[in-house]
């Protein structure tokens, strides 16, 4: 559990350093994680495997957070915006010092991919679980990247490496390269500051929109423009290099389910691409990152079109959200490979010895309404169910009681399944879906049953604008709950108690039927819920 900030620094937490075969490798005894939610809770449970130390922080909002909770140590660092919190480096290197520990974690979001957030650290004296600084600025800059990417001779789809002037510029380099083109924010990311324009007429107007949608994301409204390919796949390589430069690709995750730019269900490997195009885009990922003298773990995403052409789409110098699916078909601890990285420790492993086994599946789990425009929606979680057995896992950042604030991203769990194929992979994730049950609010569960359960998706048809093209998979449809097995309860009618009949034998929940000794057995199951 959490102890109080006022907790005395013990001088032996910090980090001790030998050398090994002549590397200096330096010992990490106490990680503050950067961050919140379900990645600062997931990271914890790696440093404890690790037997290290953990400091969360914690806003005015998430003082009862899960991740609070789980760390052995937590520090307020201001009130509920995570501008007044979570994004001030200065609160949270404080915070680092004060609690003693040698070395933080960024998670993903927030800080992770800020380059002065980086050097701070290192100015402090803190190692922070990510590449250098400067490695963060080259690779975070989308035109930067693509010059770097040019040079490594790694394919890239046709557009500019420079920021555009103005619209006579942009609408000379459209006419040069073809109609639709996607504008895009030199700093974006998840689709802020992205429009595509399908024709000249409609090029001055999306100029204006993607440019303000970026200085507001952002602070920065430079755009680039590039050729739109069109129903592309979305296919990304995770990557990792040791501090002596060694470097290794982990295989490739399949991202193409999205909604608006922003990735609804990931899987690994991909269904689509082939031994020969995995072996082309892994190389082309290392080689890339080897240009940059990148170090920890990375992901090099590509656009994938019909016939297997791969074209470099960006880099993101940090932990992915699905990165899970990639743990569960390699067998490795990203984290742990992390915290390896930053002791200074060579790899123990050979591209060789890094054998994919089976295929994993990755749902996100959001407090939304989608069928409100997957408009957030913040409450307080009444009851849980969560789905257990083989080849499943759930990493969340909430529990019964928790509250689900309307200051952050409304990601509250990921579900993980693997199997011994994609099939199996999805049969697991559609069991664990009809099991997942979250009450208090509008959540994308029934959402995620019907999309794994979609032909067109269990095939593998799938692209970016899959789930866009496809208004009717938002419609809400009954999902048939068996009614004999605890999790089938959800089914009911929860504002009702079970009320014995004098006569019968037996009690009522909304309109069904059943007997005394199963409604108390529910009773004393689920208590007040029920």
């Amino acid at each position: 559990m959490a102890t109080s900030p006022s907790k005395k620094i013990n001088p032996s937490t910090r980090s001790s350093s030998l050398r090994v075969d002549g590397e200096r490798i330096r010992t990490i005894k106490k990680i503050l994680i950067a961050n919140r939610g379900e990645i600062a809770v997931r990271i914890m449970r790696t440093c404890r495997d690790l037997g290290i130390e953990t400091v969360a922080i914690y806003s005015e909002a998430d003082r009862a957070a899960l991740h609070v909770q789980v760390a052995d140590e937590a520090h307020c660092i201001g009130p509920a915006p995570s501008v007044e919190s979570y994004l001030i480096p200065e609160k949270i290197i404080d915070a680092a010092k004060k609690s003693g520990a040698d070395a933080i974690h960024p998670g993903y979001g927030f800080l992770s991919e800020k380059s002065a957030f980086s050097k701070a650290c290192a100015d402090a004296g803190i190692i922070f679980l990510g590449p250098k600084p400067e490695t963060i600025e080259a690779m975070g800059s989308k035109i930067g990247a693509r010059k770097i990417a040019e040079a490594a001779k790694v394919p890239m789809v046709p557009g500019t490496k420079e920021p555009l002037k103005d619209a006579a510029e942009a609408k000379g380099i459209a006419k040069k390269i073809g109609y639709p083109v996607f504008l895009k924010a030199v700093s974006g990311g998840g689709g802020k500051g992205m429009r595509l324009v399908e024709k000249e007429a409609d090029m001055e107007a999306s100029l204006t929109r993607a440019a303000s949608e970026a200085k507001k994301s952002f602070n920065d409204d430079r755009l680039y423009i590039e050729k739109a390919i069109l129903n592309p796949r979305h296919v990304e390589v995770q990557i990792a290099f040791d501090q002596q430069g060694n470097g290794l690709h982990l295989f490739e995750r399949e991202c193409s389910l999205q909604r608006r730019h922003q990735k609804v269900i990931e899987e690994a490997p991909s269904p689509f691409i082939s031994a020969n195009t995995r072996k082309k885009m892994t190389e082309a990922a290392v080689r890339l990152a080897a240009s940059v003298g990148y170090t920890g773990v990375g992901t090099l995403e590509f656009l994938v079109d019909k016939d297997e052409n791969f074209y470099f789409l960006e880099m993101n110098t940090r932990l992915q959200v699905e990165h899970p699916v990639t743990e569960l078909i390699t067998g490795l601890d990203l984290v742990k490979l992390q915290i390896e990285i930053a002791e200074g420790k060579p790899f123990s492993l050979k591209q060789s010895d890094i054998i994919m086994r089976g295929h994993a599946v990755e749902c996100r789990l959001y407090a939304e309404d989608p069928e409100n425009n997957f408009f957030p929606s913040p409450g307080r979680i009444e009851w849980m169910t969560i789905p257990e057995g083989p080849g499943v896992r759930n990493d969340s950042g909430v529990y019964e009681g928790a509250m689900i604030p309307i200051y952050y991203d409304p990601l509250i769990a990921k579900l993980i399944t693997w199997g011994e194929n994609r099939r199996h992979a999805f049969q697991r994730m559609q069991r664990a879906l009809r099991e997942y049950e979250i009450g208090g609010f509008k959540n994308n569960i029934p959402f995620l049953r019907t999309l794994v359960e979609n032909p067109d998706v269990l095939s593998g048809k799938m692209y970016t604008h899959f789930i866009d093209d496809h208004p009717e998979l938002l419609k809400r449809r009954p999902v048939d709950l068996p009614k004999e097995i605890i999790f089938g309860v959800a089914a009911y009618d929860r504002t009702k108690r079970p009320v014995a009949a004098p006569v019968s034998g037996v009690a009522t929940v909304g309109r069904e039927t059943m007997s005394q000794w199963k409604a108390q057995g529910l009773r004393d199951t689920l208590g007040q819920r029920f």
